[in-house]
């Protein structure tokens, strides 16, 4: 739609104005016009942009070379937009202000031809007071970005540490969505701190009674008056569900404000019948605060939030006072679609972020920078938890790339503390200093004292950093502590794309053929479907042995890098990361199954699952393994009815029925708990040969929108007669589109990944193609043909989006539902003890500092001298142990040689085994006091295990190298009994 409109249109606007001059919040999506190079004079209003490509924000100028092209190579530098807009007649009597929900790089804005500034950070929210030059009628806006790799900020000189190619996909110009507000002179400000001063409303709870539903709620608004004379005014504030009741009303005494005055008015009261926010419950509220002047209001905010108790105290994250370990994914901030990049539409990453959950994640932690506003408000939707960093790169850092991180931070804190799924925010991608962790939580006990949100950053492990620093863990290895939650912050690196089933399946890729990284071979970046979800399950194996319930010092769990496959840095075959337990256009892996069996539970497992990896449609004659992986106690395999046999995991979640010869039909696995009895399943069907194409489409759920930005999720698969999708098919498919719609397409594997092409094969029997809208509502017509296959069409009608003036009252959220997937927090516990910790009066060694073996704290240890390497640790009490388990030095790469005595008596003799930090030792039977650990022989293993897990070396030390093999190492020593 063009941004003028006819007069009675004009006029439309301008009674809406006047008939609700509260306040008018527009989306400014619409009417833009994007050119990509320099340009002399396009700030100026008239200059000619006819010519320019015409485009819906948000709008990356270099969506194309979304996984087309490897992250070093993604276009960049200068690109401009405009746009012209319409405002009315009363307009010059109000207060304007603009809302960029971010640019990227940097944004330097002009409106009416009056420069109003520039934001050059990249990634937080800014806007800018256009009241002095906008005026009623025509106006025009433009923007002169720049994406340069180098960029650096004008006024120092200094780059942005998170302008990296080698995590920060750089989606160009205007990628994120933006808003108009008009208010009146006395307004309740935008949370936009470092361009405008201003910090607008917070809203919080405390006093929580979860079993009641009450909590004290209080909502904060940062008031401005602009009038010439001082103005006395009433604060109300209106608490309702959605579309839904009110349920409660504050009013607070009338407030007088001097002109030119700023100040923050308050108002709280005890609410009851309060739903709480929880792990897939999307429980909020529209809270609604009004400056009332004679009994009318001038200005009117609604903020959606949501409340929920947190607590991160004694090692562990309670959420609605219920103790939950972390359970999800360390996602790239672009969480990017082919052809697109991040500027999906809401619903799309509603799916996209749902799909996290559907695989039982509770927690994303988005990495290096803040994400966007629609991300955010999505997992508040769908009920993930986050943490949010703001912008960082791989180490602490000082001067003004310290000063800009926390700019970043601040910014970031006081965009967001109205979001419940947050619960965390990140100091740094590394360890920061003291100082500086105590930098940033000084800022969240300035800006967001009652959101119940820890600081904190990755490491953090010692016992000075955990007075300072809330929550803290590794990126690969698994950390415990009594006091702060700690939890991996990326674990499980490997790549393997979603087209290779298996060695046996078409088109036959054998696990960990492709190029080397770095010089050395690279098996686990090329696996195949079934070693990558087998390696997820042993990845997470040693985070949920170490779960609350099984002693004092527990793990809070960890996050898998990645979710989705990513356009960011990349070791496998192709030019993008295939960490993915989906790929690009969402399409599960295995792994992503895998996940939901051994994710089921807010601790424990509360939910029996079983997933048989894999397909069964295989050629005559093969046998293979079959493997299931399931959280019964034992499985069944059943093929065409008859029992293949019952066995017993060979490893936690896994259980494997060799030898199995292929015979079309009924795959069937069964899981049965201790007694015998049925608790899940999982069938493989075999399909018949290829016959036909099916398309099914996912949209809005009101309907594609004709806004020039909504999508269309458009599966494609190769089915049988029966219509079962075909597992080994690699067909290729034709598309062919008509109607007011662009072609966005997908991905495969293939030349330039075949991104926007209208030609692309599926790969496992799938495929996923993305349509875009324009701006014009009809009848879009989507025909996939394929040889040899019927071929199918589908019909989308695309919805008109009212637009006047460049200026719309639908916003792109508009119509997208919130979720309740799981229901509310549960009243019963979320974990069973399995052992209990029994307490260390002392420890005593020959050599090195005893104590260091037993102080909760990773960042030191005991280490013994050559010769001396035996430890005794004394009871608090005698008892009879059942295991110990032991951090030891070298964890990843060592394994040590060791006796063990209670009161003289040997209780274990082995070699330990190798783990991302913990091992458990089952003891013998033996009642006693004084436990004896002695290393027998030298140590196996050294630090060839490292490899090329990352780029950094540093970063997987586990001090192995600097280890003398007739030396034993404990980070922590702890000892256990029975419940």
């Amino acid at each position: 739609m063009t941004p003028h409109r006819t007069a009675p249109l004009l006029l439309g606007l301008a009674f809406a104005l006047t008939a609700q001059a509260a306040r008018e919040t527009y989306n400014f999506n619409t009417g833009w016009r994007v050119h990509v190079g320099d340009v002399q004079g396009a700030e100026t209003p008239a200059f000619a942009d006819q010519a320019w490509k015409a485009v819906t924000l948000p709008r990356a100028w270099n969506e194309d070379d979304a996984f087309a092209k490897d992250i070093v190579d993604h276009r960049t530098g200068i690109a401009w937009y405009r746009k012209r807009f319409t405002l009315p007649a009363d307009v010059a009597n109000r207060k304007v202000f603009i809302e960029f929900e971010g640019a990227r790089q940097a944004a330097e804005v002009w409106v009416n031809g009056q420069r109003m500034g520039m934001h050059e950070n990249g990634v937080t929210a800014f806007g800018f007071d256009l009241s002095h030059v906008v005026k009623p009628g025509d106006n025009v806006i433009a923007v002169r970005t720049d994406n340069r790799w180098d960029y650096r900020e004008r006024a120092t000189n200094q780059r942005y540490q998170w302008a990296d190619r080698n995590f920060n996909a750089n989606y160009g110009g205007l990628p994120k969505n933006l808003r108009l507000h008009v208010t009146d002179k006395l307004y309740q400000t935008l949370p936009l701190y470092s361009s405008l001063g201003t910090t607008g409303v917070y809203v919080h709870a405390t006093g929580f009674d979860i079993q009641a539903g009450k909590a004290i709620v209080t909502a904060e608004a940062q008031v401005r008056n602009e009038h010439h004379g001082p103005r006395r005014f009433g604060y109300e504030v209106t608490l309702r569900q959605p579309a839904g009741p009110v349920v409660a009303v504050i009013k607070t005494p009338t407030h007088t404000l001097a002109a030119g005055a700023t100040a923050t008015v308050s108002a709280k009261a005890p609410v009851t019948g309060l739903r709480f926010w929880s792990w897939g419950h999307g429980a909020l509220y529209d809270v609604e605060t009004r400056l009332v002047v004679d009994g009318k209001p001038v200005d009117s905010v609604v903020t959606r939030t949501g409340f929920r108790q947190t607590a991160f105290t004694n090692g562990m994250v309670t959420l609605n006072g219920r103790v939950i370990q972390l359970k999800g994914y360390a996602q790239r901030t672009s969480n990017e679609w082919p052809a697109i990049g991040l500027s999906v539409p809401p619903w799309l990453s509603d799916y996209s972020n749902g799909q996290m959950l559907v695989s039982n994640a509770n927690f994303v932690r988005w990495m290096h920078t803040a994400p966007w506003k629609q991300d955010v408000e999505s997992l508040d939707r769908i009920g993930l938890m986050q943490a949010m960093p703001t912008g960082d790169s791989e180490a602490d850092v000082t001067g003004r790339r310290w000063e800009q991180r926390m700019e970043a931070m601040r910014d970031a804190i006081v965009y967001f503390r109205n979001n419940p799924s947050i619960l965390m925010y990140e100091a740094g991608n590394r360890g920061v200093s003291l100082e500086h962790m105590a930098e940033v939580r000084a800022l969240r006990d300035r800006f967001d004292p009652h959101g119940g949100r820890a600081a904190g950053s990755r490491e953090m492990l010692s016992k000075a950093l955990q007075h300072v620093a809330e929550y803290g863990g590794e990126m690969l290895y698994v950390n415990k502590s009594a006091r702060r939650p700690m939890w991996a912050m990326e674990y499980s690196r490997d790549e393997g794309a979603r087209k290779f089933w298996d060695e046996l399946s078409p088109p036959f890729h054998r696990d960990g053929d492709g190029p080397e990284h770095k010089g050395q071979p690279a098996p686990t970046y090329n696996r195949n479907q079934d070693s990558h979800a087998l390696e997820d399950v042993r990845r997470w194996v040693d985070y949920w042995r170490e779960r609350p319930g099984t002693g004092t010092r527990v793990s809070s769990g960890g996050v898998n890098i990645i979710f989705s496959d990513s356009n960011t840095h990349h070791r496998g075959a192709e030019n993008y990361r295939r960490s993915g337990e989906v790929d690009a256009m969402r399409i599960p892996k295995d792994g992503f199954f895998a996940h939901q069996v051994i994710w089921d539970g807010w601790v424990d497992v509360e939910k029996p699952r079983a997933h048989v990896l894999g397909h069964w449609n295989y050629a005559a004659g093969t046998v293979k393994t079959v493997t299931v992986i399931s959280s019964a106690a034992r499985v069944q395999l059943a093929l065409n009815g008859k029992l293949v046999g019952t066995v017993e995991a060979s490893e936690p979640f896994v259980f494997n029925f060799p030898g199995v010869e292929f015979e079309p039909g009924e795959l069937r696995a069964i899981g049965l708990d201790k007694a015998g009895d049925k608790v899940c399943e999982d069938v493989r069907i075999t399909a018949g040969a290829p016959a036909a194409l099916k398309l099914t489409v996912q949209t809005h759920p009101q309907g594609l929108q004709a806004d020039g930005a909504d999508l269309a999720l458009v599966q494609v698969e190769v089915v049988d007669a029966a219509g079962r999708r075909n597992p080994v098919a690699l067909d290729m498919v034709k598309f062919a589109l008509d109607g007011p719609a662009e072609w966005r397409g997908g991905i495969a594997q293939g030349p330039g990944n075949y991104v926007l092409s209208k030609e692309l094969p599926v790969e496992g029997g799938v495929n996923r193609v993305l349509i875009r809208s324009t701006t014009e509502a009809g009848v879009v017509r989507l025909r996939a043909e394929g040889h040899g296959l019927v071929p199918a069409t589908l019909e989308l009608h695309s919805q008109p989006v009212p637009v006047i003036g460049g200026l719309s009252t639908r916003f792109p959220a508009d119509g997208v539902p919130i979720q309740s997937t799981r229901g509310p927090t549960p009243t019963t516990p979320s974990f069973t003890t399995s052992r209990v910790a029994v307490p260390v009066a002392s420890a005593e060694a020959d050599s090195g500092i005893a104590a260091n073996a037993i102080d909760d704290d990773e960042s030191t240890s005991w280490t013994s001298e050559s010769g001396k390497s035996s430890i005794h640790f004394k009871l608090a009490e005698a008892t009879t142990l059942s295991e110990i388990t032991i951090k030891f030095g070298g964890w990843r790469e060592r394994q040590y040689p060791l006796v063990i005595r209670v009161d003289g008596t040997e209780v274990w003799r082995g070699l330990t085994e190798r783990s991302l930090g913990y091992v458990t030792l089952p003891l013998k039977a033996h009642h006693g006091q004084v436990v004896g650990i002695e290393l027998t022989g030298e140590a196996k293993g050294g630090v060839e295990t490292a490899k090329t897990e990352v780029a950094n070396q540093k970063i997987v030390d586990t001090g192995a190298a600097r280890l003398g093999r007739s030396a034993l190492s404990i980070v922590e020593a702890e000892f256990y009994k029975l419940p």
